[in-house]
């Protein structure tokens, strides 16, 4: 079966899905990329969200009349202060994340396994020196946070898979995704592979399965998805 190009989700609906994965009381640290705009769909939620820089009680992405420079994200974005935010030094912060006090990581990837597998510090085929990327605190996050939601567009911009069988870009963390979020699709991590819970509208399950390289099982409740 050819390919089959779709128009999935915008990044920012991408975000609004990942964000109902999150509950009310939950600590929760956004990676760069698609994961940084989530905080504009939690600010009237329970929801802690903790900058790696060092700040706690992220509000949405800042518009650029009110933006303070001091106040940014993991992707040197300008954000706001919900009531209560706090300060400290960034020690502090990955003290925080590596002594597992985030309970949800969401974060970008170049591509993720069927095991839970993920890459997105190292784009090979960029032509940069070996060994030149961005691991930023992403290693940290994926090994250090309970539950670990990869945001990302299910193809590369030249119609390649991105979920896939196993990476062949260097590993961020081994077997620690949990929920895979895209433009067209959510999928679960399970031991037997990848569970297919959700399918936006007007795409097929074959369709689908023919821009993923690895084999999706299909949830017996398999829905659209919902925003």
């Amino acid at each position: 079966m050819s390919p089959t190009v779709v128009q999935g989700l915008s990044r920012e609906m991408i975000a609004l899905r990942a964000a109902k994965e999150l509950e009310d009381g939950s600590y929760v640290n956004l990676g760069i990329g698609i994961p940084t705009l989530v905080s504009n769909w939690t600010n009237d939620r329970d929801i802690i969200i903790q900058a790696e820089v060092g700040m706690l009680k992220v509000g949405p992405l800042a518009e650029d009349c009110l933006a303070d420079p001091d106040l940014i994200n993991a992707s040197c974005q300008a954000v706001t202060e919900l009531p209560g935010a706090c300060y400290f030094d960034i020690s502090d912060s990955f003290a925080m994340i590596r002594g597992r006090h985030i309970d949800v990581a969401v974060l970008g990837a170049l591509q993720v396994a069927e095991n839970g597998d993920f890459a997105g510090w190292l784009n090979p085929n960029r032509g940069f020196p070996d060994g030149v990327g961005n691991i930023g605190g992403s290693m940290d996050l994926a090994v250090g946070a309970k539950r670990v939601i990869v945001t990302m567009e299910h193809t590369t911009p030249d119609g390649r898979p991105k979920v896939v069988r196993r990476c062949s870009y260097p590993l961020t963390a081994k077997g620690v995704v949990h929920t895979i979020i895209t433009g067209l699709a959510v999928m679960e991590v399970t031991s037997h592979g990848l569970l297919l819970k959700e399918i936006i509208p007007g795409l097929s399950v074959p369709e689908l399965q023919s821009i993923t390289e690895a084999r999706l099982e299909i949830a017996p409740n398999l829905k659209e998805m919902e925003l």
